[in-house]
């Protein structure tokens, strides 16, 4: 049975008695395990308040003192017991060997040098014993901790290369960042004054933006007396001018004909009879000029 499974079997049953004592009880025995512990190192045991908090920590420490005491002093007296079986054991082997002769006293110091360092080796080796397959199995286990050792450093080199690698990478990306931070730095006053420009800019644009929705809304409102309808578009302008041309054609001859009457001498029938023709003239002027608009408005619907 190992030291810890001792404790724990020792400290299970101190729990288990701990329950069924009373308060005094255990009051009881913690005043003498304090006593027996402050007279061990020469003190006497200082005055405090006995109260269930302090009694209930002092007793599990007292249970748990007594328990890992008891376990020690049962591993110390296993060890005393090995140490004489191993005295025992050492003095028998010493007579057989003296009794060969081969007593230490008879051997050269060569031997007993190398007996010596044969016996380190078993000591460093971890071995009870100096037999040939002992020392074999111990090298065959060192090798194979060489081995698995050697498979770990590899293993760490390439980790250190991948992570050098990355380093270096983060190196040179820090470096690149660094260089386009600095850049940014130089290039702010330079976007800032540009930025300013845009700004006075978009004010003087906006300015001018209301001052032409002003004026667009009185261009509005001016067509919209003039009798503008969306109707009356840039093509059917044309077309009313060249129609106006044609009738300035027509009405030019009228026009020089009434010159020439109004040069004549005042007669008063005549010149009923004339503006008589000349309102007829103008009636049928209108009414083709009145025609031919329709007609335009018309083919654009």
């Amino acid at each position: 049975m190992s030291e810890i499974e001792i404790v724990s079997s020792l400290v299970d049953a101190s729990s288990i008695e701990s329950k069924s004592g009373s308060d005094a009880a255990r009051i009881a025995e913690v005043k003498g395990w304090l006593a027996s512990q402050f007279e061990a190192v020469g003190k006497e045991v200082p005055e405090f308040e006995y109260n269930s908090r302090s009694v209930a920590y002092l007793y599990n420490l007292a249970t748990i003192s007594q328990a890992k005491t008891q376990a020690a002093n049962i591993v110390a007296s296993d060890f005393r017991q090995k140490a004489a079986e191993y005295r025992c054991q050492a003095a028998r082997m010493r007579e057989i060997l003296e009794a060969s002769g081969l007593g230490q006293e008879s051997l050269a110091s060569n031997i007993v040098a190398s007996a010596q360092a044969l016996a380190n080796v078993a000591n460093l080796l971890n071995i009870r014993d100096t037999e040939l397959s002992s020392f074999l199995i111990a090298m065959g286990a060192i090798s194979l901790r060489k081995t698995s050792v050697e498979e770990n450093r590899a293993n760490v080199e390439k980790d250190s290369k991948i992570l050098l690698d990355y380093t270096r990478k983060a190196i040179s990306r820090l470096s690149y960042l660094k260089r386009t931070l600095a850049q940014l730095e130089d290039d702010v006053a330079p976007c800032e004054a540009q930025m300013e420009n845009w700004k006075t800019n978009l004010a003087v644009m906006a300015s001018k933006e209301r001052q032409y929705m002003q004026q667009y809304a009185n261009y509005k409102t001016a067509l919209g007396r003039v009798g503008y309808t969306p109707e009356i578009s840039h093509g059917v302008l044309v077309e009313m001018a060249e129609h106006r041309k044609e009738l300035e054609k027509k009405t030019k001859p009228i026009l020089e004909t009434l010159r020439s009457y109004q040069d004549l001498p005042p007669d008063k029938a005549l010149a009923a009879l004339a503006i008589e023709d000349k309102k007829r003239q103008f009636a049928a002027a209108e009414k083709y000029l009145e025609d031919v608009l329709q007609s335009a408005l018309a083919s654009t619907d």
